[in-house]
């Protein structure tokens, strides 16, 4: 049985007594734990009446007449649609699933304590009450966990707290603090590519290592229009890197992977005046990420998108100003090889002598079995992660160095004050509080100005070092000289050009800022589309987020034409010449991106796997390393990559080519048909949207959505992604929200949720947006008073106790 499976056996068996109770009885106890959106409640804490009106949506849109009210019922409100998402996402953050879900979660939760999130969250949370304990983000923080913590004790448990035994357990300040460290855990690239890469240059040796993209461009990637560190630690990082992606899979919680975001100056707009698009990528799942409440006070205003425990928006706008993000894919993780005293296990040489690691231990609460004491080490330079995999010492134990764990990162005061921000000055101000991890706020105001702001604390390296590699924790390259000043973060205010596009691509910047950046492509798509002379509006940006082209699938294939002319069998010219004429466009009912996907998935199979080996292989295929790399190594036929080293002769660029043509069309006959006519894109490209308890048949069937055909792809602006690999493809992130805000306008502002505001199953609202999503429509975000008035659904009103 899977891991899921063990997970969810017990699942199984509580849903069916509850069956055989009766049909009556089941929907009156499922009825009964869904949210209340019309009455009176009250509530403790409240020094007046809350009004919330709900939208057609779900949308609670809350009045209130301050701010201590305001996210008192921000809390209890978000708490009715999202407890169980909060749930999982603090377990997951602390390192505590396996205290409700049993021994197949202690490595995950090995791993997340050993990188230090819930200490450093507790150490946090302590300093910010001694040292400001009345700041306003503070004060709005812990009336939302009241509010949360009102409606846990109030309510009948969600039905997923009665399947897994889960049970209640008031939310704390450290909670909320531990999330904003999984956010900033957006780093397993380190993991998976740091390692890979350096086997390569240690194990293959320079040739092999020339396609890989590691070089600094110092103008950015979007133009102007017009040595043995490895050491034995390799299959660790690997277990770690394959803990770290089956937990947040598992568990439904989101993996923050890129995003698209532009803002317009009013010079370009058919409004005169600015225009703001985003749509950040995250991983899909049942409920979705974000969540949205329209905020009011006779002192402020903000419609806002909120993850779980956050009473911050992470997105938002009002009449005045809004912002979206990105992420920045800086390298704010430094993996750096230790060297032990032989006469010492507990100290390593760092400038020069041996110096003490410290340690400490933690208790591991294991369902149904006893407490684990986990011993956790630290050197100089940082945690020691081989401390995630039990036994696993190492001849050269792995340091981990992580921005989160060396800075205060003020996230809350980061976004509190953004949310306020009307003023270039403020925005900017806020931004710079963002330490970890790395983001791209993106940021407009109704009195025409723009800017963007690369968000984090950016650690000094010695120069030269390339942090791409484990680094020697003996030598220099391992220390950080410091964090540079603000100042010298890429960034722009309101540039001659009239317009700013954020697409995860390296940025301008004066200095090397090291990174896993996503390919420029789609940047470039989005950049040139928009430097076109037309006048922007939210009715034509739509056609800008809902593109599915870039010309990264026919740059591949260029060199590759006439070999695979030539592997092609008389009846197979035909295919070949849909690759031919493709012009990258990931078209709902597109032949070429079938025929592509699969061909490259063959390619890299046959040119890599010998090399690297099954793990290392797949460990590979999971990063962006290889997006870059593609391009390169198809355009040298003279790359050492094409030999297959598992046969006697010398492979060729043509042998290689042809072997994966033939396998991509044995796979995709296999698959989709024999009859090619029947191989589009949208048959072989699907979303569904995963619930935790959806892992495990037949339960999938009452608590996924989906699936649903979807056009786009991987690194296109619309960009509904699938994984490198064998079809037919999974999405599995993509848009968690497209918004379009004209500050002509802001009240028409148009948005969409990829599933629905709620979590709790069978509310209407659970799913009744992911139509939506897949077909590239939008609805309308109220925030005129008349228009929250006229689509009103429902009147809460929240009465002081």
């Amino acid at each position: 049985m899977s891991t899921a499976g063990r997970w969810f056996k017990r699942g199984l068996i509580s849903l069916a007594v509850l069956v055989a109770v009766g049909a009556a009885g089941v929907t009156w106890h499922v009825r009964a734990k869904l949210p209340q959106r019309d009455g009176e409640l009250t509530l403790t804490g409240l020094s007046a009446t809350v009004q919330v009106r709900y939208d057609e949506w779900g949308v609670p849109h809350i009045d209130a007449r301050n701010e201590a009210d305001l996210y008192r019922a921000l809390g209890y409100l978000h708490a009715q649609d999202r407890l169980f998402q909060m749930e999982m996402l603090r377990r997951l953050a602390r390192g505590e699933l396996s205290e409700v879900l049993g021994p197949k979660l202690v490595e995950t939760d090995r791993l997340f304590r050993t990188l230090g999130i819930r200490a450093r969250a507790d150490e946090i949370a302590a300093q910010v009450a001694r040292q400001n304990p009345d700041s306003a983000s503070l004060r709005a923080l812990r009336a939302y966990l009241d509010g949360v913590n009102q409606y846990q004790a109030t309510r009948p448990a969600p039905l997923e707290f009665e399947v897994l035994g889960i049970p209640k357990r008031p939310f704390t300040e450290a909670d909320t603090l531990s999330v904003a460290g999984y956010l900033a855990y957006s780093f397993a690239a380190a993991f998976r590519t740091e390692p890979a890469l350096t086997a390569v240059r240690d194990q293959l040796g320079p040739d092999y290592l020339r396609i890989f993209d590691l070089d600094w461009h110092p103008q950015g990637m979007l133009q102007p229009q017009a040595a043995g560190t490895l050491g034995s630690a390799g299959p660790m990082l690997m277990r770690i890197a394959a803990a770290s992606d089956r937990a947040a899979e598992l568990a439904g919680l989101p993996q923050f992977e890129g995003s698209n975001a532009w803002v317009v100056s009013g010079s370009r707009t058919a409004s005169g005046k600015p225009l703001l698009a985003g749509d950040p990528h995250i991983a899909y799942s049942t409920p979705a990420v974000w969540w949205e409440a329209h905020l009011r006070t006779p002192d402020f205003e903000l419609y806002g998108h909120h993850l779980a425990l956050n009473p911050m928006a992470l997105l938002g706008h009002n009449q005045r100003f809004g912002w979206s993000l990105t992420m920045f894919q800086n390298d704010d993780v430094d993996l750096i090889a230790e060297k032990i005293n032989p006469a010492n296990p507990n100290e390593v040489w760092v400038h020069g002598q041996w110096v003490p690691m410290t340690s400490r231990q933690e208790v591991l609460k294991v369902k149904g079995q006893p407490d684990q004491i986990l011993t956790l080490r630290r050197s100089p330079h940082g945690p020691i992660i081989n401390d995630a995999v039990p036994g696993d010492k190492g001849e050269r134990p792995i340091a981990m160095w992580w921005a989160f764990l060396e800075t205060e990162n003020p996230v809350l005061d980061a976004f509190y004050q953004l949310g306020r921000a009307d003023t270039l000055d403020k925005a900017r101000q806020a931004a710079s509080l963002v330490h970890a991890p790395g983001l791209n706020i993106v940021w407009a105001n109704a009195a025409g100005d723009i800017g963007w702001w690369a968000s984090a604390k950016l650690p000094q390296r010695p120069e030269g070092v390339n942090p791409t590699f484990i680094l020697d924790g003996t030598q220099p390259e391992s220390d950080k000289l410091g964090f540079l000043p603000f100042s010298s973060n890429p960034q722009e205010e309101n540039p001659a050009r009239g317009y700013i596009v954020s697409a995860n691509f390296q940025p301008v910047s004066g200095m090397p800022v090291p990174g896993y950046y996503n390919l420029a492509e789609r940047g470039r798509r989005l950049d040139g589309l928009i430097s076109q002379g037309k006048r922007w509006d939210t009715q034509n940006s739509q056609a800008l987020q809902l593109d599915v082209q870039t010309d990264y699938g026919p740059q591949v294939l260029r060199p590759l034409i006439p070999e695979l002319r030539g592997a092609a069998s008389i009846e197979e010219q035909s295919l070949v010449e849909a690759l031919v004429r493709w012009n990258g466009a990931y078209k709902a009912d597109g032949l070429a991106p079938v025929l592509f996907q699969q061909f490259i998935a063959e390619l890299l199979r046959a040119t890599m796997k010998d090399e690297l080996g099954d793990a290392q292989f797949e460990n590979l295929r999971r990063t962006r390393a290889l997006d870059h790399a593609l391009p390169r190594l198809v355009a040298d036929e003279n790359s050492p990559w094409w030999d297959d080293r598992t046969t006697p002769q010398r492979e060729t660029r043509a042998d290689i080519v042809r072997r994966a043509w033939k396998a991509a069309l044995a796979h995709l006959q296999a698959t989709l048909g024999p009859d090619s006519g029947q191989w589009r894109w949208d048959r072989a490209h699907t979303l569904t949207h995963e619930h935790p308890l959806g892992k495990q048949k037949p339960l999938d069937k009452i608590f996924n959505v989906g699936p649903f055909p979807v056009p786009g792809g991987h690194e296109v602006p619309n960009n509904l992604a699938q994984r490198n690999g064998d079809g037919p493809w999974a999405v599995t992130y993509g848009p968690s929200t497209r918004r379009l805000i004209d500050f002509a306008k802001p009240q028409e502002a148009l948005g969409v949720n990829p599933v629905g505001q709620s979590g709790v199953w069978p509310d209407p609202h659970y799913d009744d947006q992911a139509p939506l999503l897949a077909k590239g429509q939008y609805r309308r975000e109220w925030l005129s008073e008349a228009d929250v008035q006229a689509h009103a659904r429902g009147l809460l009103v929240l009465k002081p106790r």
